[in-house]
């Protein structure tokens, strides 16, 4: 469909075939570009820092005449675009068939149980005329499975039914392809923050949901969050926000969006109404929530310079993904303490834990944060056995950074100032302006915040740990009289398996090594990423018996290890060295 009091960029999407999982994407373009109007589809979708070529999902393109409906010819000038012919005088449609079975939060997905897509899966970009306004019409599928299906959106409603099907409005391109689209049946979870009406929409709980529980928790995560960057008018950036949540058997991450969120998730991790909740990975699932909530700030509005704009056809390099993500990961966990949803004792082992498992990543030694950041593209989000050995989380030792900054800012201010008063300073300078923050930007902003008597702290700072490889020592500036900060205390079996310096999964019933850690005694013997274990001095390895076997060895003892390469049977002796152990650490609160 298409409407002449609509924007003159309009896309009509449909669930066209629920069984061979393709949405059907019509776009109206009213004022094709005379020379040879172009249209591309996005290669990457902000966020996810992979290059996806969503067009290779295409299965087949279609143009004419909106007012004549003569059939035009398209030419292909590369994978994901296409140009009109020259000297068109009328409207046109373009008509794509688009496959969709990624269960991700990044892609597109339909089936009869729901359906699910990012515009940059379905809609083409209009070359020369992203920057005007458009519309998108989401149309009911006719299959019968489909009768209950509403729309869960965060995209301005033009003219809709009372089900959400209908017309949308985007002020642009980069707007609509910031509008997750989830079809279906959902539980719903409503709640105000500030004033500001937020939503849950939950997909995929096989009970209904604890939705009061659920209500309460993140009520409080998203007010103290939004009062964490306007404490004076506690004013959120969005007038209303949207958890667009898929929960299934097996599944986690999220992707940000300026107002609203897709999640996935455990079903398990969902609160339940007479179901039993593991409470742990209930708060990693408020952990999710609570990091991609807070991006609503840092990422969607305050940038890196080097995403504005957002290239979508080519890689967007920045150092800054630490800051970004880095910061973020700090945040997440803190919010949840601030907010009460978890204790000190728990936010302290979420903090231990991530900096126990930075320690263990022998690429901390190899890739600095910065270029990490940088990398992210090609090392990060195209992971493989050797991936540990060679790169960094700017997750995970960002968190820390984070952290440490936030130590040593209290530390300089004798506690008047805090990471929280820094951020605050980059919302109002960058976020609230959108004015992209430089490769180097927050230099100024440190020194306008804590003055010239911190700038050798900083520059150290930043030397070591942001453009160095150094490990961040939280041991010396967390305060004894808060935290004590101790050698954890390992287990044998721990031991050993830091000793050994592999890691597995189950491959019909073998144990497969999927990476070998530099340092460990496993890369020492000779042992491979793809060797399946057999047996450890004559004793048969598989998954149940890992434990066990491990357990019976001892440090300095020789160990035989039976594998088998490329359907080769070897054998390799291997000693375990307690000087591979890598430092860890437990975070204790100080008693008042």
């Amino acid at each position: 469909m298409h409407n002449t009091d609509l924007p003159a960029i309009q896309y009509t999407v449909w669930p066209a075939d629920l069984h061979g999982h393709r949405f059907k994407v019509k776009l109206h373009i009213a004022n094709p570009d005379p020379i040879g109007q172009v249209v591309q589809m996005a290669a990457w979708i902000p966020g996810s820092y992979l290059i996806r070529d969503f067009s290779k999902h295409v299965e087949s393109i279609e143009v004419s005449g909106a007012s004549s409906k003569k059939k035009l010819t398209l030419e292909c000038i590369d994978n994901n675009q296409w140009r009109l012919p020259t000297g068109i005088n009328e409207p046109v449609d373009i008509v794509t068939t688009v496959y969709a079975f990624d269960n991700s939060v990044r892609a597109a997905y339909l089936d009869t149980e729901r359906g699910f897509f990012n515009p940059t899966s379905l809609c083409l970009a209009v070359s020369g005329q992203e920057n005007i306004p458009c519309s998108l019409a989401i149309v009911h599928s006719e299959n019968v499975s489909t009768e209950n299906w509403v729309v869960q959106t965060g995209l301005r409603k033009a003219k809709t039914d009372d089900r959400g099907f209908g017309f949308y409005l985007a002020k642009n391109y980069d707007d609509l392809i910031d509008h997750p689209v989830a079809l279906g049946e959902f539980q719903v979870v409503n709640w105000h923050s500030n004033n500001v009406p937020h939503s849950m929409a939950i997909q995929g709980c096989l009970h209904p949901i604890d939705a009061a529980r659920l209500a309460n928790d993140l009520q409080a995560i998203c007010t103290s969050t939004i009062n964490l960057f306007e404490p004076k008018t506690k004013k959120a950036p969005f007038t209303n926000y949207l958890f667009l949540v898929n929960a299934v058997l097996n599944g986690y991450g999220g992707l940000e969006h300026q107002n609203s969120t897709a999640l996935l998730c455990r079903r398990e991790q969902i609160p339940q109404k007479q179901i039993p909740l593991d409470e742990s990975t209930y708060r990693e699932f408020l952990g999710l929530c609570s990091h991609e909530y807070f991006h609503a700030w840092l990422v969607k509005r305050i940038q890196p310079k080097a995403f504005q704009p957002y290239d979508l056809q080519n890689r967007n390099h920045t150092q800054l993904l630490w800051l970004f993500e880095g910061f973020t990961s700090y945040y997440d966990d803190l919010q949840l303490f601030r907010s009460k949803r978890i204790t000190l004792d728990q936010y302290l082992k979420l903090v231990a834990d991530n900096w126990n498992g930075v320690l263990r990543g022998p690429g901390r030694l190899k890739q600095s944060l910065a270029d990490s950041s940088f990398d992210a593209w090609t090392k990060y989000y195209q992971a493989d056995e050797n991936t540990p050995n060679t790169v960094v989380s700017y997750y995970g030792k960002g968190a820390l950074l984070a952290l440490g900054l936030d130590l040593q800012i209290r530390a300089f201010s004798k506690n008047k100032k805090s990471l929280d008063d820094l951020m605050r300073l980059i919302w109002q300078k960058h976020g609230v302006t959108l004015d992209g923050i430089a490769e180097n930007g927050l230099d100024d902003l440190i020194q306008e915040l804590l003055g010239d008597g911190f700038q050798k702290i900083w520059g150290d700072f930043k030397s070591r740990y942001v453009y160095g490889i150094e490990d961040i020592p939280l041991q010396k500036w967390l305060s004894s009289k808060v935290v004590s900060v101790t050698s954890k205390v390992q287990t044998k079996l721990e031991k050993i398996k830091l000793q050994l310096g592999l890691r597995h999964t189950d491959a019909n019933g073998w144990l497969k090594v999927t990476h070998v850690l530099d340092g460990g005694a496993a890369q020492t013997a000779g042992l491979a990423p793809g060797d399946l274990l057999a047996s450890i001095n004559g004793q048969r390895i598989t998954a149940s018996r890992w434990d066990k076997v491990l357990n019976g060895l001892t440090e300095h003892q020789h160990i035989s290890v039976c594998f088998y390469r490329d359907d080769l049977e070897h054998e390799r002796i291997l000693v375990l060295q307690p000087s591979q152990l890598p430092m860890q650490y437990d975070l204790i609160p100080v008693a008042k």
